[in-house]
């Protein structure tokens, strides 16, 4: 990454500053103003750091333009054709893609670690039955903290090591657990003869009294579907682990904060405000009226799932998930269901309207990822749950990279602050009449 050359900032009266231009692998040049409160005694304003990189990172790249995703360099769509998830987890932790006994250890030690300790069912049990999944999983992350609390220690690499293994192995298990309480079925306990797609999977849906089938379409498409959400970057949930993490925050912490983050409706929420839409249009013939509503300004009933800010082109994880869902739909048989009938004739149409293609408002991967998971059985409270599985192994890969950074300090932001100037408090008497 060079850094030869410079941008010079000049302020009327006073002396030019110069700052370091630094020139990445992939992407646009940054001017690095680490130094400007130091040396102009001013900030930059930069509201939801539209314009800012808050850090260097070698995991994933995202190009806007191009609709391009890569993890440590590799494409998604190469990653999704050719490797599991566990893969691209261990791709995501140490850079390169494991050889066949790497992955063999790496797997053996997930599947260790797949089961939560017997205490932590209890804590299920504090929470109403019809409670949202997303802040259950905030809580019983959180108090892994206090089952695991050597983790706070960064110092030893194989500890670091182990809690990411943990974590990672534990979120199915969790967010199972979750779906089951809410369900009001027992929980069911990992199975060491599945692999990671298929475990989850199994432990959300089996049940005790019957046989469990397994449809190798439907688990090879689940596990597609944690590759396409393992990580996207620095984006809210991301910044929000690494964030925490810089305060020397426990880390299972710092993953309860991101799932807290991911919970919103702009961020994990959009899939099941996507089925929402879905489901209160309700009638393929209303397809085209809502459409041409969401361009008038006055009146605009936006189409949720369309667009996304950080592509100018169609969303790469989209045209994998879109691939998916014809896959699963064909499989099960759900070609004529109305919901989803209605689904692949908004993509139509929106696909082909003008409006749409000339804004680049192309159905983004929350849309296809709501059809997906209700195609599988999942209910819309769980599509939050499983992207927090599979962004897991993503956020813990930014936090140790964040850890191991020697120019990593503890997040303070700045602020344009516009509140009143300073001021003296009135007396007691005088402020009766304020």
């Amino acid at each position: 990454m060079s850094s030869e050359r410079k941008a010079t900032l000049t302020i009327p009266g006073e002396a030019p500053v110069q700052f370091p231009i630094l020139t990445p692998t992939h992407g646009n040049e940054c001017v690095d103003i680490r130094a400007l409160g130091g040396n102009t005694d001013r900030f930059g304003y930069d509201s939801g750091f539209e314009s800012t990189a808050s850090c260097k990172s070698s995991i994933t790249y995202i190009d806007g333009a191009k609709g391009e995703l890569l993890y440590r360099g590799y494409p998604i769509e190469q990653l999704t054709e050719h490797c599991d998830f566990l893969e691209v987890a261990y791709l995501l932790k140490n850079g390169e893609l494991p050889n066949a006994e790497q992955k063999a250890s790496f797997s053996a030690t997930i599947t260790k670690n797949t089961p939560v300790h017997n205490q932590m069912v209890n804590f299920y049990h504090g929470f109403r039955r019809d409670a949202h999944t997303m802040p259950v999983m905030v809580g019983v992350v959180g108090a892994l903290s206090a089952f695991h609390r050597e983790a706070a220690d960064f110092s030893d690499v194989e500890q670091r090591s182990l809690t990411i293994h943990r974590i990672i192995a534990k979120m199915p298990t969790i967010a199972a657990m979750a779906y089951k309480y809410t369900m009001g079925h027992p929980p069911v306990n990992p199975r060491a003869d599945l692999d990671y797609a298929a475990n989850f999977v199994y432990m959300m849906f089996a049940n005790p009294a019957e046989k469990f089938q397994l449809n190798p379409v439907l688990m090879r498409a689940f596990d597609r579907l944690l590759i396409l959400h393992a990580d996207h970057a620095q984006d809210a949930s991301t910044s929000t682990v690494r964030m925490a993490g810089s305060s020397g925050a426990n880390p299972f912490a710092c993953i309860s904060a991101a799932i807290a983050c991911l919970s919103g409706r702009e961020h994990g929420g959009a899939s099941e405000a996507c089925l929402a839409m879905l489901q209160e249009v309700g009638d393929v013939r209303k397809v085209a009226e809502m459409i041409s509503r969401s361009k008038i300004e006055s009146d605009r009933s936006k189409v949720t799932g369309f667009g996304l800010y950080v592509y100018r082109n169609f969303d790469p994880r989209a045209k994998l998930m879109r691939r998916l869902c014809t896959e699963v739909l064909t499989e099960l048989g759900l070609e004529n269901d109305p919901l989803f009938k209605l689904a692949i004739e908004l993509d139509r149409i929106a696909l082909e309207d003008p409006y749409f293609v000339e804004n680049k408002l192309y159905p983004n991967v929350d849309f296809y990822s709501g059809i997906l998971q209700k195609a599988l059985g999942l209910p819309a409270s769980m599509f939050g749950c499983v992207v927090a599985v599979a962004r897991t192994a993503g956020w813990m890969a930014q936090w140790e990279e964040m850890r191991a950074d020697p120019e990593y300090k503890i997040a303070r932001p700045r602020q344009l602050y516009v509140g009143p100037v300073r001021r003296d408090v009135p007396a007691a008497f005088a402020r009766s009449d304020l």
